[in-house]
């Protein structure tokens, strides 16, 4: 029988935890970007960039958020 310390065991079950984060992580990715194209065309409409309010819309769905970053980033593509 091998001997096996706390140690050791706490440092495989963090690596498998991480490895298994990493896994989950990429299926996640996949999953959103599979949904995105299923999703049909999406229209975002930036108000005032300088504040990050954004409408999205995507079918006959709507969600207003905030984001200054991103904002200023759609309208810096725009220009």
């Amino acid at each position: 029988m091998s001997e096996s310390t706390r140690r050791g065991f706490v440092k495989r079950s963090a690596a498998a935890a991480a490895g298994m984060t990493v896994v989950g992580a990429l299926a996640a990715e996949q999953a959103d970007a599979k949904a995105a194209a299923k999703s049909g065309p999406v229209v975002a409409y930036i108000r005032e960039p300088r504040t990050g309010e954004i409408t999205v819309m995507a079918g006959e769905r709507q969600v207003k958020l905030e984001d200054r970053k991103l904002a200023a980033r759609l309208a810096r593509a725009a220009r």
